[in-house]
């Protein structure tokens, strides 16, 4: 199984009085056109999705859409989960997808930070210290035989924002 564990992109700052509640917070319109270039690179990739789950937050939604649009797979399905809003916890959201996706080869998982490193973390090192930094608009992917709570995990890489949008543009 691979995991590409996928930090929102850029959003409408936090404590914003239009927004009553920060899960409400749109993408900016930087954060969409800067994802809409980490897409691109993604794509330029080759880069496979069968299944996009997400924070049910809406800058995390957003960034998903934008994900499963460029990469235009049609096995691909998005599904928010609240296992992976900022406050969700790592066993649940691993049971969840080894109940209901286990069958899946590549999973893209859209979050918040520090959530998304703790759980890189946990499953590369089987403790939520390591030091992993996913800056907005970051694509990690993982690799795993089977997914567990624990160490199960290979880092096989780590993109930055940059990183992927120079990809989109260089090819």
């Amino acid at each position: 199984m691979n995991l590409y564990i996928i930090r929102h992109a850029i959003a409408v700052e936090a404590g914003n009085p239009k927004y009553e509640e920060d899960s409400q917070r749109p993408l900016t319109g930087k954060g969409k056109d800067k994802m809409k270039k980490i897409a691109q690179g993604l794509w330029e990739m080759e880069i496979q999705m069968d299944l996009i789950l997400s924070s049910p937050a809406v800058r995390a939604m957003e960034t998903a859409k934008i994900l499963a649009n460029r990469l235009d797979n049609k096995k691909s399905r998005l599904i928010a989960t609240e296992h992976l809003e900022a406050t969700g916890y790592a066993d649940q959201l691993i049971n969840e997808i080894k109940e209901k996706y286990g069958d899946m080869e590549n999973i893209a998982l859209v979050g918040h930070e520090p959530y998304l490193s703790s759980l890189v973390s946990v499953l590369i090192s089987g403790k939520t210290d390591s030091s992993v930094t996913l800056k907005k608009g970051s694509v990690c992917l993982l690799s795993m035989d089977a997914l567990e709570y624990g160490k199960c995990a290979s880092l096989n890489w780590l993109l930055s924002p940059s990183q992927l949008v120079q990809i989109g543009e260089n090819s």
